[in-house]
């Protein structure tokens, strides 16, 4: 039967936490590969009524059907891609958030949730020690995010040649060079795509992925006088390597290149007494991205873009309109891309609010420590060879030939205790292990490093 009123509401919540209460529960015994496809999902979920039915059994419904399908992301043992859990403290802010339904757009209009997520931008440049007047977005993902700072870019470096991008669009514009390391992250591609501005020339790097200084300064000698922005990487998604950022930035600039920092996962070193010096100079740089579900594990979906020159930020994603009453210049729809918005720095305010200045460093040291775990252990299966410098959170292991590594990957998936994933690293297959889960202890490693050897056996 269908509730009404208050029951309403409430009832299909109560709901919701009974099954959300069971699925965490089951994190810690359950395989983390799902049991069901897509399609056996979809034809669980049914066909679209014709009449209104009750809330409650919607939630059963969903949970029921999806459960299946459902891939253990959250537990200690996924180690597949860059992606974080959820911290309960973050998890439990982002139901608040839902419950509040603010559309954190205007800080006249939404004060609570502009309040929390400036405290938490205040926060995080303390924390990653950059400039404490720079400007601090969160928008949906480290794409938007690294397309919010390179379109300040863009703009920034088109204005400084005469052209208004703003006023004019791309038409009639001088070229931007975009240069970036070889194995720069294809998310900075897809963002240089978005804003018109085409594949980056690409910059000879290391055998892990760091870009060669002398190499960037020969390319930049082309550059000099025309727009230009350099892209620089914290955390190399395979090797886990940061960009040599001191000799690289001042090279930039020297040739006034916009220089923008990728640290999809890397930035937080910085937060780390330990493991700070891989960040070393990349303060001087003019923007940086980074994402709050890898390293700070909050819910999907929530990028970190910070922009030093707030005004170049606010140029380019300002919003205007008569019907915005109220509105002030550097509002929170003016640091990203969106005007209607989530509040998603609420649950990041949460996050660093429970863990602490040490509880983030110690977060952090915990992954790269546990990458040091799996490096080690594997370096003793036999044949296996660990090919990257664990230096943050990325194991990248090669069995031998393309097909005993690829053997091996899937009879890791049909393993059931852990998730590991399959890529291609300098033309060869890969096992790429990434630790980024809060959740993840010493016998989740333990587990999911016997699962590796007996699958390598």
């Amino acid at each position: 039967m269908e509730t009404t009123g208050m029951d309403a509401r409430i009832a299909p919540l109560d709901r919701a936490h009974q099954h959300a209460t069971s699925w965490l529960e089951s994190l810690s015994t359950r395989d983390v590969p799902a049991t069901a496809s897509a399609d056996e999902v979809a034809a669980a979920l049914g066909d679209l009524p014709a009449r209104p039915g009750d809330a409650t059994e919607t939630v059963d419904l969903l949970a029921k059907a999806c459960e299946p399908g459902l891939v253990a992301m959250p537990s200690g043992r996924f180690f597949g891609f860059v992606i974080g859990g959820t911290h309960p403290a973050a998890l439990a802010a982002d139901w608040l958030v839902s419950a509040w339904d603010q559309n954190d757009g205007i800080r006249f209009a939404t004060p609570a949730a502009a309040a929390v997520e400036e405290v938490a931008g205040r926060w995080l440049l303390d924390l990653l020690g950059l400039p404490a007047d720079a400007a601090v977005g969160f928008p949906t993902s480290a794409t938007t995010a690294n397309f919010t700072c390179l379109a300040a870019a863009r703009d920034t470096v088109l204005r400084r040649a005469g052209h208004d991008v703003g006023r004019d669009g791309l038409t009639g514009a001088p070229r931007v060079r975009v240069l970036m390391g070889e194995e720069g992250h294809e998310s900075v591609v897809y963002a240089l795509r978005y804003l018109g501005l085409g594949e980056p020339e690409r910059v000879a790097v290391d055998e892990q992925g760091r870009i060669d200084p002398a190499a960037l300064v020969a390319a930049l000698a082309s550059v000099r006088g025309a727009p230009a922005i350099v892209v620089l990487q914290a955390g190399n998604v395979h090797s886990g390597a940061f960009d040599p950022f001191g000799p690289a930035i001042a090279a930039a600039h020297e040739a006034g290149a916009w220089v923008h920092v990728d640290g999809a996962f890397g930035l937080f070193a910085a937060a780390s007494p330990t493991l700070r010096h891989l960040t070393e100079g990349y303060a001087a740089a003019d923007s940086w991205t980074t994402d709050a579900h890898k390293t700070l594990n909050v819910p999907y979906d929530c990028g970190i873009a910070i922009v030093r020159d707030a005004e170049a930020l606010g140029a380019v994603t300002g919003k205007h309109g008569d019907y915005l009453v109220n509105k002030q210049v550097g509002d929170p729809c003016d640091k990203v891309p969106e005007l209607s918005r989530r509040a998603r720095g609420i649950p990041v305010w949460a996050v660093l609010r429970s863990l602490g200045r040490e509880g983030v460093a110690d977060l952090v040291d915990g992954f790269a420590r546990h990458a040091r775990t799996f490096a080690d252990g594997v370096r003793e299966i036999p044949g296996a060879e660990v090919l990257n410098d664990v230096v943050y959170s990325q194991v990248c292991v090669s069995f031998g030939g393309d097909e005993r590594t690829g053997e091996i990957t899937r009879r890791v998936l049909a393993d059931g205790t852990t998730w590991m994933s399959g890529s291609r690293w300098h033309g060869r297959a890969v096992l790429r292990i990434s630790v980024s889960d809060w959740a993840t202890d010493v016998d989740d490693v333990r587990r999911s490093l016997d699962a590796l050897c007996r699958c390598a056996a």
